[in-house]
């Protein structure tokens, strides 16, 4: 008896002494009371759970019954908000907000209207003004990493430093004359020098981004894929997008496809990231796979263009990578992937005559996770996950168009609004919280955008265009 009273004081002094010497982990950031969306491989929703954050990483993931265990500087109560992965716009040409609205239904309007535009007006002054417009409407609308193809690209890279995100920034190549290069060669230059300087930032990942293959030469797109195996770093590209690119590409390779062009000429690589592929086929399709190439799927853009609407399903069922893009502000119009999220979900049922293709978890994975991986960042971010970094958003659930909440999936692609976004995290740092710009002044971009607004105004009235 008196052993086993002893053996028990024993185990008492033991628990007692693990107990006064348990220490809570020490993190920066702590996200408790949520529904958590974890978009890992396994998919997870924890319905009260929390996610830990210290310096720019994810440290815990858990369904919240752990939370003593954690020490926090700071504390978000979520209170059933869904917080998940930042989500990723993989195609995108952040500076044109300056020029949104002009000219959106005239025919032909890239070769007509754009092209002729950005000859008169893009500058570094434009670029800033624009990217910094954008990038505020990204982040409002929770999308914390973007992948962005324009000219002047290190004057983008300024403004993303600046605010705080994380982006793919490709300094554009094409074959005539353009405001930072006489041709594709100085683009070329432009780009090297570009990349060379930002290769080591922790947050933006230069790029080549040749305009499509039939406004560039053979030549330099050859060159272009060399210099990105060269250099470790993606090259973006529209491809596969309009009637005049097969044609051109028809007769320059005897009748091939842009997609089999570009695998002859061996420029299709796994740093490649062809946005909109609209006009693929099964076999298209199939190189695409073979040589690991990533696709921006851009929905809105697309349809508002007429040009069709690419074949996601099968490109899904061949698990290619693809990702939810929005194209330029003068293509979709928003800069906000979830304004994607339901004409991607519905376009889809329509074409297919499926009523249940395109479920909402599949386009979430194509905002976050899916995004990741076309843009070959998958181990990265993309998915709420320990190691992985910090780049998060809290989606509000009281708003009106989001109550009642039975399926965190459907309300987001059925009923969110980009402006249901609370707070952006982008490597652990909170760069809006409840609606407000935390390092950047609204008001002052806002103002400095509209200013430049009138320059374009006076310059599309002088060249006999009406703007209203």
């Amino acid at each position: 008896m008196f052993k086993k009273t002893l053996l028990a004081l024993s185990f008492a002094a033991a628990s007692l002494t693990s107990t006064s010497t348990f220490a809570a982990e020490n993190v920066d950031l702590l996200i408790q009371n949520a529904t958590v969306l974890t978009m890992n491989q396994e998919r997870q929703i924890f319905d009260n759970g929390l996610v830990a954050i210290k310096d720019n990483k994810i440290v815990a993931v858990t369904d919240g019954s752990d939370i003593k265990e954690y020490q926090a500087k700071r504390t978000i109560n979520a209170d059933g908000d869904i917080v998940m992965p930042g989500l990723i716009n993989t195609h995108t040409h952040v500076s044109m907000t300056v020029f949104r609205s002009l000219a959106d239904d005239v025919p032909d309007r890239l070769h007509r209207y754009i092209f002729p535009l950005e000859k008169e007006l893009v500058s570094r002054e434009m670029v800033r003004i624009g990217a910094r417009l954008g990038n505020i409407e990204m982040l409002k609308g929770g999308v914390t990493t973007y992948a962005d193809m324009y000219y002047f690209e290190d004057e983008v890279a300024k403004t993303v430093d600046e605010i705080g995100m994380r982006a793919v920034l490709g300094e554009s190549v094409i074959k005539f004359p353009v405001a930072d290069a006489a041709n594709a060669e100085e683009g070329i230059k432009y780009a090297v020098n570009f990349i060379e300087e930002y290769k080591d930032h922790p947050r933006i990942t230069p790029a080549f981004a040749p305009h499509a293959p039939y406004t560039n030469t053979t030549e330099v797109l050859q060159k272009i894929t060399k210099l990105s195996l060269e250099h470790d770093v993606p090259v973006m590209i529209h491809l596969a997008e309009s009637d005049r690119e097969n044609e051109v590409i028809a007769k320059r390779s005897n009748g091939k496809t842009p997609i089999e062009y570009m695998a002859d000429i061996g420029a299709l690589t796994h740093k490649l990231v062809g946005a909109h592929v609209i006009n693929a086929s099964n076999s298209d399709l199939d190189l695409l796979k073979k040589h690991d190439v990533g696709v921006a799927h851009n929905m809105s853009a697309n349809i508002k263009s007429a040009k069709g609407v690419a074949p996601v399903i099968k490109m899904l069922e061949k698990d290619i990578r693809v990702g939810l893009g929005t194209d330029g502000p003068m293509s979709g119009n928003t800069l906000s992937t979830i304004d994607e999220f339901n004409q991607v979900a519905k376009v889809h049922k329509l074409i297919n005559h499926d009523r249940a293709a395109m479920p909402p978890q599949q386009v979430i994975e194509m905002a976050t996770i899916g995004a990741a991986r076309a843009l070959h960042m998958e181990d990265t971010i993309g998915s709420l996950e320990d190691g992985k970094l910090a780049d998060i958003i809290i989606i509000d659930t009281k708003a009106p168009n989001m109550v009642p909440m039975y399926n965190p999936y459907s309300a987001l692609v059925y009923s969110a609004y980009a402006m249901n976004v609370k707070h952006t995290i982008v490597d652990g740092k909170i760069l809006m919280q409840d609606r407000s710009m935390t390092t950047i002044d609204e008001n002052e971009v806002r103002n400095e955008a509209q200013a430049f607004a009138d320059k374009v105004r006076k310059t599309v009235i002088a060249s006999g265009e009406t703007v209203q």
